[in-house]
């Protein structure tokens, strides 16, 4: 047994509880935390799981992205279940478990536990005690300037203002970090993958701000002007500090403000809670954001085609899934504005390719053979933008049964970045098109088909995505992902991804492709194609031609011109 479990497990008597609940997220309830207890306790690196320790069992819920991975690294010390399992769950009964409050949302709560058990709130964090991990909490928050967001901080706080004044409420309590850098138009480092900065922020409706935050990590902003000192509020000191705020209520957002921030709220204020609107506001880019983007994914897609030329014709050694992602790190690294991955790569060569989430380190990873199939999802966060982009290749003449199937993966893409948006106007009705033909095979894939995505920001965002469930309407503004896949365990994976904004013109509502690499053709079975679709592959490699050519060598120039 796992030498820190059993740790945990002598200190339920002390803390009179019968388990112990451990998310993936930190207090901020980000997805990318520098934070990852759920690794300590589980070795589950996965982005979403939710592990619970009991006296004599452990359980670890996570999705679909992640059934292979999580029974690998963590399947013998706990019993793996789908996180659907969660809701009202009633795998074991009566029990008192502990969480940390910071960590957990009351709606969380009554979702899951509160109605087969009962919940105790313990304000030491348990794993911590076990193992703390060491930070770099220092890191300064910094000022973007209006060329690269295109609308002021006064402007969004305005907008704010209004919804609080609609909603007959005197405050907002803005709880996630992401939405406090996007109404500021500051960042900071508080991520490994994202400009977070770690901090919260209280907007009345009368447009005062406060940030809630540790204060060495303002000078810069102070400096800026982007606040004063008499707006900036001590996190140790929060508490003391709202119950002199004077007013009747506080919306606070159901998804992000953790029970430890709302039973101080509610200490003192009427509670109104609703999604807090800065993530539609965030979902809808302006003119200079996309355009900013569109600037990225030209960089972006100089690096990747560079790569893929590289690996597909230059590379004459065996290498590594490792070496194969450092050497697309070093082709992204040559553009100046270029800052760090926007995601861990996943390089997932053969039979690693069908983990959704693959992470290959120099232990585990696999020497990429000239007949394996191989996936490669990447991005990087630039200056002026996030990028996030798949691409499947092959090295030999591939099996026809795998081109039916990529050729398949690839009309579901193209349906997809051709939807009219006017007709299928939500992910719900999207993520029809992208499967249709799959499902035809009797085959599908166990994600999304597309998530949001922030402007330097999260990679993933909402509450826009391509998925099953998904009804929020799409709007002019807003940047997805579109990347249908397929996955067979032990054998191969493929995924196509590009990013796509939703454009109108001329009464026209239509996603426009960011993304600009080639999609293998010598993966296509061209048979299955359609002239419509033959057509929509020519004209998106003759706009990668035209974008991106004049940043390549001859020779690089000369290959990217036969997918035209």
């Amino acid at each position: 047994m796992n030498k820190k479990i059993k740790i945990l497990r002598n200190k339920f008597k002390k803390y009179n509880i019968d388990g112990y609940i451990v998310p993936k997220n930190d207090e901020y309830f980000t997805e990318y935390s520098k934070i990852n207890r759920l690794k300590i306790i589980s070795n589950f690196s996965g982005s979403a799981g939710i592990a619970i320790i009991l006296k004599n069992k452990n359980y670890l819920f996570t999705d679909g992205r992640y059934t292979i991975q999580s029974q690998i690294e963590s399947g013998k010390n706990f019993k793996i279940i789908s996180f659907k399992e969660l809701v009202n769950c009633k795998l074991f009964k009566d029990l008192k478990l502990g969480i940390d409050p910071k960590l957990f949302t009351y709606q969380q709560i009554k979702k899951f536990f509160l109605k087969h058990n009962k919940v105790k709130f313990i304000q030491k964090n348990l794993i911590d005690e076990i193992e703390k991990q060491k930070l770099n909490d220092t890191l300064p928050f910094y000022s973007l300037k209006k060329d690269i967001v295109g609308e002021s901080s006064n402007s969004k706080i305005n907008k704010i203002s209004n919804y609080l004044k609609a909603n007959r409420s005197d405050f907002i309590f803005v709880s996630a970090p992401e939405n406090v850098a996007w109404i500021l138009n500051i960042r900071g480092g508080d991520g490994p993958n994202t400009p977070m900065p770690n901090s919260r922020l209280i907007i009345s409706k009368t447009k005062k701000i406060f940030l809630i935050s540790k204060i060495k990590k303002c000078k810069k902003i102070l400096k800026d002007k982007i606040i004063n000192l008499n707006q900036l509020i001590d996190v140790q000191k929060f508490p003391d500090k709202i119950l002199h705020f004077k007013g009747k209520n506080f919306i606070i957002d159901s998804n992000s403000c953790s029970i430890f921030y709302e039973n101080i709220i509610k200490s003192k204020f009427k509670i109104i809670k609703r999604e807090d609107p800065t993530y539609l506001f965030k979902s809808i880019k302006n003119k200079t954001e996309i355009n900013n983007m569109e600037k990225a994914h030209i960089s972006d897609g100089v690096a990747l085609t560079k790569f893929l030329y590289w690996i597909k014709n230059i590379n004459k050694k065996k290498i590594t899934e490792v070496n194969a992602q450092d050497k697309l790190e070093k082709f992204r690294k040559m553009n100046k504005n270029y800052l760090y991955p926007s995601f861990d790569t996943i390089a997932g060569s053969g039979k690693n390719g069908a983990i959704i989430h693959y992470r290959a380190n120099k232990k585990n990873c696999k020497i990429i053979k000239n007949k394996d199939i191989f996936l490669c999802d990447s991005g990087g966060q630039y200056k002026y933008g996030t990028t996030d982009v798949t691409r499947t290749i092959c090295f030999s003449k591939p099996n026809p049964k795998i081109k039916d199937i990529f050729t398949n993966v690839l009309k579901g893409h193209i349906a997809v970045a051709t939807t009219d948006l006017k007709k299928h106007n939500n992910g719900k009705k999207i993520d029809l098109r992208a499967r249709k033909f799959l499902k035809k095979e009797n085959l599908d894939y166990e994600h999304g088909t597309g998530h949001g995505v922030g402007f330097f920001l999260n990679v993933h965002e909402g509450p826009q995505s391509i998925s099953k469930m998904n009804k929020i309407k799409i709007r002019e503004g807003m940047i997805l992902s579109n990347e249908p896949g397929y996955y067979k365990k032990n054998s191969f994976g493929i995924r196509i991804e590009n990013l796509v904004y939703v454009k109108k013109f001329k009464k026209k509502t239509f996603f426009e492709n960011l993304t600009l690499a080639p999609i293998e053709k010598d993966l296509i079975n061209y048979n299955l194609l359609n002239s419509y679709e033959r057509n929509y592959l020519f004209k998106y490699h003759l706009n990668v031609y035209s974008k991106i050519s004049k940043y390549l060598n001859f020779n690089e120039k000369k290959w990217l011109a036969n997918f035209i």
